[in-house]
């Protein structure tokens, strides 16, 4: 059986972001290398910190390395921050599965608790989210946290019955958004997260229950 290897990030090659995209395991191998090494640098520094140089370093790669992928430290940002969407997404799908309760609550309990744990256990993840810190213009894409929304609606509509509508996603924005900002406040110099905060943002997605129908 050919061994099976696993994409650097599927949604980062058809971005279009990538310079030369991948097409060997090697290769392959060498973009999940320079992100892991970004997300380290992001995790020990703050993504304001992160070059091309410090990537490579980390990554024991040359600088000519990096930039065969890309073209500068926004691009290497910009293609961590859509693996962290993309580890998100596939997370909350997972745990999703596991959930065997019939109360939307649950669900939506799973949902947070997700999100926290990506907080404690992504490098870097607590410092770039979903990469909407990053003020890149003109903005040619939604937020990602309204991404997000989108998809949490379209899965948990599926399950417990909350309408999948325009509506029912703002109402999953907004939560996201409070969460987002009480744990990067929980994270701040916290690698636990202040359970003050922690306790916020939990509380600030406990309605979500309620728009199931």
């Amino acid at each position: 059986m050919p061994i099976q290897h696993i994409p650097a990030s599927e949604e980062l090659f058809k971005s279009g972001l990538l310079i030369n995209t991948p097409v060997q395991a090697r290769s392959n191998a060498r973009v999940t290398a320079l992100l892991d090494a970004a997300a380290q640098v992001v995790h020990g520094k703050g993504y304001e910190e992160l070059t091309t140089a410090n990537v490579a370093e980390a990554a024991g790669a040359s600088i000519g390395t990096v930039y065969r992928y890309f073209e500068d430290r926004v691009k290497l940002l910009e293609a961590l921050a859509i693996r962290n969407l993309e580890r998100t997404d596939r997370r909350f799908r997972d745990a999703l599965k596991q959930v065997e309760s019939s109360e939307p609550k649950d669900a939506v309990n799973v949902m947070f608790e997700m999100y926290l744990d990506m907080f404690r256990t992504e490098p870097g993840f607590r410092s770039l989210r979903l990469g909407d810190v990053l003020d890149i213009r003109p903005r040619v894409r939604e937020s990602r946290l309204t991404t997000a929304a989108r998809t949490m609606t379209e899965q948990l509509s599926v399950r417990f019955g909350f309408a999948n509508n325009s509506a029912t996603v703002l109402e999953f924005e907004k939560s996201l958004v409070a969460v987002d900002a009480y744990l990067a406040r929980a994270f701040f110099n916290n690698d636990r997260g202040d359970d003050e905060f922690v306790d916020a943002a939990r509380t600030s997605v406990a309605s979500l229950a309620r728009l199931a129908n």
